[in-house]
């Protein structure tokens, strides 16, 4: 069945995302586009600085931008895609959730009682608050949340490990891309020729929110998953594609390098056994190249929505391994992510 669906942010970039991807799926039509005051009445293509590589859609390009208030959105919609500062996103995806199911990608709501936390293929039990979370409030929708770019791309690469085995600590450090802070979120001057060790919060969300992940459910709050996990998160010259490198020391004793590549290569998660059509086939694709994986040649493979592996090795640590990544933050790590996420509730829910 064909989903209706409003975009919310339309104007930034994972606005944008979200329209080039959502104009390829025959899941979802797009009926309301909506952005700032500023834009609201205007045609999109005059609206818009239009960042993607692909053409904007012949079919958004004429359509007017409504302001971002739930009264000026279609009652038919089913899914509103929210991509808005932190700083609103509070108070409109709220509105929003009266009326509507919001798939929102701001920090915000995502560690909040009662509010879905989801990767699909990692804790898809999560979406059972939605209905909690509909009654404790008294709406018709409610707010689903994706995590944090860096952490979906790592959490998916721990969950058939973790699975498996049990974690003593993990590390992760990240070298994270540039769309990752939107179109003027680093100045050139500033990471040409550099790289820079901060970025705000980030490190504290992949900590707190890879646990809450692979936590269970627990009368509408997570038990969190129990081990030390320590990010450090940094920001280089890449336009798309965060590298993470892994380090993982397991309680057990007899864990191998082709255990943790078996893993990996064969988990699939509740979208594939589905066969959502925007899942990749495989969530987790290990390469045993030395030098792979790498942004460029890896960033797009399962159309972005799969995390690329390897150099999957021992580590001088005893009972310890590390291993290299690469996601696409603003695919799998942010548009993608809610997408998938209103795939699935729309297949099991609606």
């Amino acid at each position: 069945m064909v989903r209706n669906v409003c975009v919310l942010g339309a104007t930034g970039m994972v606005g944008q995302r979200f329209i080039q991807l959502l104009s390829q799926i025959p899941d979802f039509n797009i009926v309301d586009i909506a952005a700032s005051s500023k834009s609201a009445g205007k045609r999109y293509e005059d609206a818009v600085n239009w960042h993607q590589t692909t053409p904007i859609p012949d079919e958004i390009r004429d359509m007017k931008i409504v302001n971002t208030d739930p009264d000026e959105v279609s009652d038919d919609v089913d899914f509103v895609f929210a991509s808005l500062p932190a700083g609103l996103a509070e108070p409109v995806e709220a509105a929003f959730a009266e009326k509507f199911i919001v798939a929102s990608n701001a920090s915000v709501n995502r560690m909040k009682e009662n509010i879905p936390l989801v990767i699909p293929e990692v804790n898809p039990e999560h979406l059972e608050m939605m209905e909690t979370q509909k009654d404790v409030n008294g709406w018709e929708g409610c707010i689903v949340t994706n995590p944090n770019c860096s952490t979906i791309a790592l959490t998916l690469t721990l969950k058939p490990l973790f699975d498996k085995y049990t974690f003593k600590r993990v590390s992760v450090t990240t070298m994270q891309a540039v769309s990752g802070a939107g179109y003027n979120g680093v100045p050139s001057m500033g990471i040409l020729d550099n790289i820079i060790p901060y970025i705000g919060g980030e490190e504290e969300k992949m900590q707190s929110e890879t646990l809450h992940l692979l936590g269970k459910v627990n009368g509408g709050l997570v038990d969190k998953a129990n081990f030390p996990l320590s990010a450090s998160c940094n920001r280089v010259g890449v336009v798309d594609g965060h590298t993470e490198s892994v380090s993982i020391e397991f309680e057990e004793d007899d864990v191998t390098v082709e255990d943790i590549k078996s893993a990996m290569s064969g988990f699939v998660g509740l979208p594939q056994k589905e066969k959502l059509s925007f899942a990749p086939e495989k969530p987790v694709i290990v390469r045993d190249e030395e030098d792979r994986p790498q942004p460029r040649m890896d960033r797009d493979s399962g159309h972005g929505m799969s995390v690329t592996v390897g150099r999957v090795r021992e580590d001088v640590f005893e009972n310890s391994f590390k291993y290299t990544l690469v996601g696409h933050n603003t695919i799998r790590g942010a548009a993608g992510a809610s997408i998938l996420n209103a795939q699935l509730i729309s297949k099991l829910y609606l």
